[in-house]
C-alpha cells in the first residue's frame, strides 16, 4: 500500500473519531511508525512494507483509544528542544515556552541559580539551562517516574547544567537560595479534571493537574515559602490558570511580594511574576 493510501484512510479514520488535525496527525503517526524521511514520503509517495503497516496501524489504534499523540511518537518539541514524555509525565504545552521566555527576560547576562519547582519532564529547567549556560539549575519533583524522562532529557539534549532532585517542592533543596524560581505547578480544580479533553483527564498524571478544590493548593504552598529560597531582590516565575489573578494577587501580598502579570497569545492572564518588596 502507498503512502498515500494509507494517509487518506488513517485521516478518515481519525476524523470519524473527532480528532482535531487529522492530517497533521497521520503524517506524525506514520513518519514515526515507518522512521521513514518525511520529505521522501511526501515526495515519492512509497509503497511501504507489511512490516511498517503494522506499525502505523499499532499507533493508529493508540490514538483511537485517546492516548495523546506525544505519548504515541513518544516526544514534543518545546523551545527548540526535544523532550521525551510518556506515560507517567505532563506533556508540555506551547503556553508554557511564554513561562520560559519572561523568565529569560529577567535573567540578564549575570550567572544566576534557578530553582524549578514540579519540574516533570524538565522541559522548563532544560530550556532555560540551554539558554543560560553559565546559570546552575536545578529542577526538582515528587514523582521518580517524571524524574527519569526529565534525566534522559538532560542527556539527550546534551545539557549538563542542570540537576534534577527527587523531593516534595522546597524538600530537596532545604537552606539554598536562588535567584529565581519557576514552576508551572498543578492547577486544574479537582472538580474540573473531569471536564478536560479525554486524552488529557484519562491519560496524563492527575497528581500533576490537580491543584485542589480551587486550583490553588500549591500556590499557597510556594507562595508562602518562597521569600526562604530567593535570593535578594529574586523573583518568582509561576505559570498560572486564566481566571486565578485575583488570588495570586491576593496571596503575593499576604506573603511580601509585589505581584505582575502577562497575557497569553490568546489574551489570557498566563504568567504571574512575583517579586519581593
Amino acid at each position: 500500500m502507498r503512502f498515500s493510501r494509507k494517509m487518506r484512510e488513517g485521516i478518515t479514520l481519525l476524523r470519524e473519531r473527532g480528532i482535531p488535525c487529522p492530517e497533521k496527525e497521520m503524517e506524525q503517526i506514520i513518519v514515526t511508525a515507518t522512521g521513514a524521511d518525511r520529505v521522501e514520503l511526501l515526495r515519492d509517495d512509497p509503497d511501504l512494507t507489511s512490516g511498517q503497516l503494522k506499525a502505523v496501524d499499532d499507533f493508529l489504534e493508540r490514538r483511537m483509544k485517546g492516548e495523546p499523540l506525544q505519548y504515541i511518537t513518544g516526544h514534543v518539541e518545546f523551545f527548540g528542544l526535544s523532550i521525551r514524555v510518556g506515560p507517567g509525565v505532563l506533556i508540555p504545552r506551547p503556553e508554557t515556552e511564554l513561562l520560559v521566555e519572561e523568565t529569560l527576560k529577567a535573567a540578564g547576562g549575570e550567572e544566576l541559580s534557578i530553582l524549578d519547582l514540579c519540574t516533570g519532564s524538565g522541559c522548563i529547567a532544560l530550556a532555560l539551562a540551554q539558554k543560560l549556560p553559565d546559570a546552575e539549575v536545578c529542577g526538582t519533583d515528587g514523582s521518580a517516574q517524571a524524574l527519569e524522562y526529565a534525566r534522559e532529557n538532560a542527556a539527550v539534549n546534551s545539557i549538563r547544567n542542570v540537576t534534577f532532585l527527587r523531593g516534595d517542592l522546597f524538600e530537596p533543596v532545604r537552606g539554598r537560595r536562588f535567584h529565581i524560581i519557576v514552576s508551572n505547578p498543578p492547577y486544574i480544580r479537582s472538580a474540573d479534571i473531569a471536564t478536560l479533553q479525554e486524552e488529557v483527564s484519562q491519560w496524563e498524571p492527575r497528581e500533576a493537574l490537580d491543584g485542589g478544590p480551587d486550583g490553588l493548593d500549591y500556590y499557597r504552598r510556594i507562595v508562602a515559602e518562597a521569600a526562604e529560597y530567593l535570593e535578594k531582590r529574586g523573583k518568582c516565575f509561576l505559570e498560572m490558570g486564566h481566571d486565578q489573578r485575583e488570588a495570586l494577587s491576593a496571596l503575593a501580598q499576604r506573603h511580601g511580594f509585589r505581584a505582575s502579570f502577562r497575557k497569553d497569545l490568546a489574551g489570557l492572564d498566563r504568567i504571574a511574576i512575583l517579586s519581593l518588596e
